[in-house]
């Protein structure tokens, strides 16, 4: 996730390096009665991401190459009266890493200051379990409540006197 004030834009990056998909899929996958899903009709995300990022006035793409993953981007303009609040971006990071534990994830968050500052942070799961141990799972509640703690820490940190008064 880049936050760059001076450009007036957000660009948020979801990248796997899963099964991949086809060129055909990948075309497919912008509609919302498309889904790969058997337990419904629809698949929303990925056409709710890009509609949101488009109207905004920003852009969206998506790469996918089979047997080594797919990269998401949308790119919104933060300044535009399309823009929709993000919600709570830690809660979901932090709820998708409790509900995977097994996965690796990296959360890494850029802000680009109206100053010229560079800041940042990453939460990387992968440097998490090394820490703990193979006997602490991720979705240990000390674990989870450790998780929300950093991302409000480092968020709060990232973002003191950088972002302009709402």
């Amino acid at each position: 996730m880049v936050e760059d004030q001076p450009g007036d834009t957000l660009s948020i990056s979801v990248e796997d390096n899963g099964k991949g998909m086809s060129e055909e899929t990948v075309k497919k996958v912008i509609d919302p009665f498309y889904t790969t899903r058997t337990t419904r009709s629809v698949g929303l995300g990925v056409p709710l991401f890009k509609m949101e990022a488009e109207m905004t006035g920003g852009s969206f793409t998506i790469q996918s190459q089979l047997g080594v993953g797919t990269n998401l981007t949308a790119v919104f303009k933060p300044s535009s009266v399309d823009m929709i609040p993000l919600g709570d971006i830690n809660g979901t990071v932090q709820l998708l890493v409790s509900c995977n534990p097994q996965l690796d994830f990296i959360f890494h968050r850029v802000l680009l200051t109206d100053r010229g500052e560079r800041r940042e942070f990453a939460l990387k799961t992968e440097e998490l379990r090394q820490v703990l141990g193979e006997d602490v799972p991720l979705d240990t509640p000390d674990v989870v409540l450790w998780i929300k703690e950093y991302l409000a820490e480092q968020t709060a940190e990232l973002t003191q006197g950088a972002l302009p008064e709402t």
